[in-house]
Formats: structure tokens, C-alpha cells, sequence
């Protein structure tokens, strides 16, 4: 598995929420994690479009408390994948993730499929805002009083056409493709990897998934212990 990564030159990553955990954001499906949670509505249903329309102060209690997380850092991963970038090594990333971590440890060739937590919008007239001009509390409005939403893709919401059509080029001209820290539970996203043109898959995640059985190498071992090899 190392020395397949060591001798690719066009590597593709795909990873989730698993590559973030070790930075501290919570993941959604593991025993801990958010969908195991407890909360006057289901995770699935809260971030959804048609709750936030319907419900913008439970949906922006649940996302202020449980989305936006602040004081995070690239780990190790982020950063080994940045450098990888640096050196001609790395075609892109594809994440499923929403927060800012690629980006903070350097990444530019990136594929958000899920959107961006830094990124907002009004939904009467579209101006954008920052998160810091969200507010610490309450639902944000936009200056001509329409309600504000995260650009993030919510369940019952397509992902973004130009995103899907770069993550997919990128996987077509891979030689080597890494998954890692997701479930390869959520579709469309997990569909994606089937866009892989090579050989070889290497696939680093916490629990067994339904592509076990495809991957060249399967490695039930922390992101961080495999690409601490590479820092």
C-alpha cells in the first residue's frame, strides 16, 4: 500500500466526515456521533431545506451548536494531502466535508461536494455573507430581511453541477485513488468513486464498507496513522 502511494503520480483523495474527527468535529454515523445524538428533531430532518424554511430558529439553534465549530485545526492528513498537492503528487480532493480545514492546511485543487460552512447566502435576494457576519445567536437575517442559509447542500437539495463534473474528471484521470473516513453511505457523493479509471483503490476507514470488496488495500486504521508515514 506505501509504496503504491509512493510510486502514484496522480493521486485522487475522496474522504469524509473521518478526516476530520481527529481535529475534533464530530462525525454523524459512528456511536458518537451526530445522527446518535439526541435532539427534539432527527439530524437528517433538521438539516434539511424544507426545516430550515419551516423552522429557521431550531435549525440555526442546531447548526451554531453542533455545525460551526470553532478554535479547529488541519491534521495530519490535511496537511500531507496539501503537500502531496505542492509537489505535483495530487490531482484534487473530492470531500464530502463542509468545514474549512483543506483549505486552512493549504489545498486549492478541491472538490466540496457538500458545500462550505464559510460560505452564506440570503434567500430573498442572494447577497452573501460571511460567518462572522451571522451573529452569535438567533436566526441571521440579510439587510433587506430575507432569512440567511449556510451554502451547504441539505438533504432534499442536488449537488452543485460544475463540482460533481471537476470531482469526476479528476477521479477519470487518477492513477491511484484513496478513500478515506467515509461510510460510502451517502449518495450521490459515494457514487462518484465509480468514475475511478485506474487499478488501484486504497481504502482507510474506521469501520468495513460496502466497497471493501472493490479495494486493491483495505485499512482499518486511523487517517493518521497511515499518512503520518508521509509528514
Amino acid at each position: 500500500m506505501y509504496q503504491a502511494i509512493a510510486e502514484a503520480r496522480r493521486i485522487v483523495f475522496f474522504g469524509g466526515a473521518g478526516v476530520s474527527t481527529e481535529s475534533g468535529i464530530p462525525d454523524f454515523r459512528s456511536k458518537d456521533g451526530l445522527y446518535n445524538q439526541h435532539y427534539r428533531y432527527p439530524p437528517e430532518e433538521i438539516l434539511s431545506h424544507d426545516f430550515l424554511l419551516g423552522n429557521p430558529t431550531e435549525f440555526w439553534r442546531f447548526y451554531r451548536d453542533k455545525i460551526l465549530v470553532d478554535g479547529i485545526e488541519p491534521n495530519v492528513t490535511h496537511r500531507v494531502l496539501a503537500k502531496w498537492e505542492k509537489e505535483g503528487k495530487l490531482l484534487a480532493v473530492v470531500t464530502q466535508n463542509i468545514d474549512d480545514l483543506h483549505e486552512k492546511a493549504g489545498s486549492r485543487k478541491l472538490y466540496k461536494l457538500h458545500g462550505s460552512v464559510t460560505r452564506n447566502y440570503c434567500l430573498r435576494c442572494g447577497r452573501r455573507y460571511s460567518v462572522k457576519e451571522l451573529g452569535e445567536e438567533g436566526v441571521p437575517h440579510c439587510k433587506c430581511g430575507g432569512v440567511i442559509r449556510p451554502d451547504v447542500v441539505m438533504y432534499g437539495e442536488n449537488l452543485d453541477y460544475d463540482v460533481v463534473e471537476g470531482a469526476i474528471d479528476a477521479l477519470q484521470r487518477a492513477d491511484l485513488l484513496i478513500v478515506g473516513g467515509t461510510s460510502l453511505a451517502v449518495y450521490p457523493a459515494a457514487g462518484l468513486i465509480d468514475y475511478y479509471g485506474g487499478k488501484n483503490i486504497i481504502l482507510i476507514n474506521r469501520d468495513p464498507t460496502p466497497y471493501d470488496r472493490y479495494a486493491t488495500w483495505v485499512c482499518h486504521e486511523s487517517l493518521g496513522k497511515v499518512f503520518g508515514h508521509f509528514e
